[in-house]
């Protein structure tokens, strides 16, 4: 047990050093997070703070769309930002229009949809594409997010099932809370949206990710945003998140950590 401790302390001396490499001091970092990293995000940023002396400022809200917390939203409207993390697809559109620097962009991690359904009702079989297609026809409600992972199930995968039609009056984009509360809630019977953002839900059972041949991975991404005031403090958390020391809370929070330097 000692030499565990030891080690652990070894490991976090040698984590500071990392980290603190070119921070002269203690910044306040201001980021704005969507929901696909929250929940590892939350357990990382405590030990962060601690070995680096910085303040980590958060702001959360969808990659995308048009709702007031969504992260391009407040850009738009001058909300202060250091790092962005975010779809990778999102993120590279902000780098187009000048709200993100191109060189600093990091691939973070590889998330998976996955369905969800109320706490102690029925888990549909979601086996195989015919077996999703029927568990859809077969309930009279559904949510999916309005972030990329419901862009994808509603304009490409209820196509690919040929149930477009009949998903029109039964199947709803929810903006800006997370799906598995409307499921929880029982608002909706089947509720899609990343691993990661249904895990941390109470109330709901995740039934499991999509079938391979329907399967839609994305990637999240972080970068220093093009007005940060503490880039240097910024890209140090970024380098955090993707290093080793992080990787546990990541696997655990339902993602694929992305290798440093790896093309996707």
């Amino acid at each position: 047990m000692r030499l565990s401790i030891n080690l652990r302390a070894v490991a976090l001396a040698i984590l500071s050093v990392f980290l603190l490499a070119g921070a002269a001091s203690a910044a306040d970092v201001r980021v704005m997070i969507s929901g696909g990293l929250t929940a590892a995000y939350k357990a990382l940023v405590p030990e962060f703070e601690r070995t680096t002396g910085h303040k980590v400022l958060t702001a959360y809200g969808p990659s995308m769309g048009t709702t007031t917390n969504a992260i391009p939203v407040r850009l738009e409207r001058g909300e202060p930002a250091d790092v962005l993390i975010m779809v990778g697809y999102a993120l590279d559109d902000l780098v187009k229009k000048g709200k993100a620097t191109a060189d600093s962009k990091v691939d973070l991690v590889k998330s998976p949809i996955a369905v969800a359904v109320k706490s102690g009702t029925p888990k549909p079989d979601i086996s195989t594409p015919d077996a999703l297609k029927r568990a859809l026809l077969a309930v009279k409600t559904i949510a999916y997010s309005d972030s990329a992972s419901g862009v994808y199930v509603s304009t490409e995968m209820f196509g690919k099932l040929g149930i477009t039609d009949e998903m029109k009056d039964k199947a709803r984009k929810i903006p800006a809370t997370p799906v598995g509360e409307i499921v929880a809630r029982g608002d909706a019977e089947i509720g899609f949206q990343q691993m990661s953002e249904l895990k941390p839900v109470e109330g709901i059972d995740i039934v499991g990710p999509l079938p391979d041949e329907l399967q839609k991975i994305t990637i999240f991404s972080a970068g220093i945003a093009s007005a940060s005031k503490e880039p240097d403090a910024g890209k140090a958390l970024i380098k955090f998140l993707a290093s080793p020391a992080a990787r546990a809370e990541i696997v655990k929070s339902g993602l694929d950590p992305i290798p440093a330097g790896a093309t996707n």
